[in-house]
């Protein structure tokens, strides 16, 4: 079982950064793709950035790119993701998740966290 904790989230103003982390505990999430989704108000889940395992290859959302960097510490279990430049519409709840072989499709992830309140205002 792997228990994911995000934190970082919070208040920012428009063209800011903030970086969040998703912790891993329960066992080592190295070999696992770690995805990093969200979702707004009223609006469903997407993906936003995932990274592989050991390859750390990573993929992200057109809206995010150049703008939102994931990457990963495999000695701390723990995946982050930092978010500059951001936009009031990058306001959602960040979620992260782990899955064997994860895609942009959260159905493709097993564990997830709990999620975390990132508001950009403009």
């Amino acid at each position: 079982q792997v228990q994911l904790v995000e934190s970082g989230g919070g208040l920012v103003q428009a063209g800011g950064s903030l970086r969040l982390s998703c912790a891993a505990s329960g066992r080592t999430v190295s070999s696992y793709v770690i995805g990093w989704f969200r979702q707004a108000p009223g609006k469903e889940r997407e993906f936003a950035a995932r990274i592989t395992g050991r390859d750390r290859f990573t993929y992200y959302e057109d809206s995010v790119k150049g703008r939102f960097t994931i990457s990963r510490d495999n000695a701390k279990n723990t995946v982050y993701l930092q978010m500059n430049s951001l936009k009031p519409e990058d306001t959602a709840v960040y979620y992260c998740a782990a899955g064997r072989s994860g895609g942009n499709n959260p159905n493709d992830y097993v564990y997830w966290g709990q999620g975390i309140q990132v508001t950009v205002s403009s």
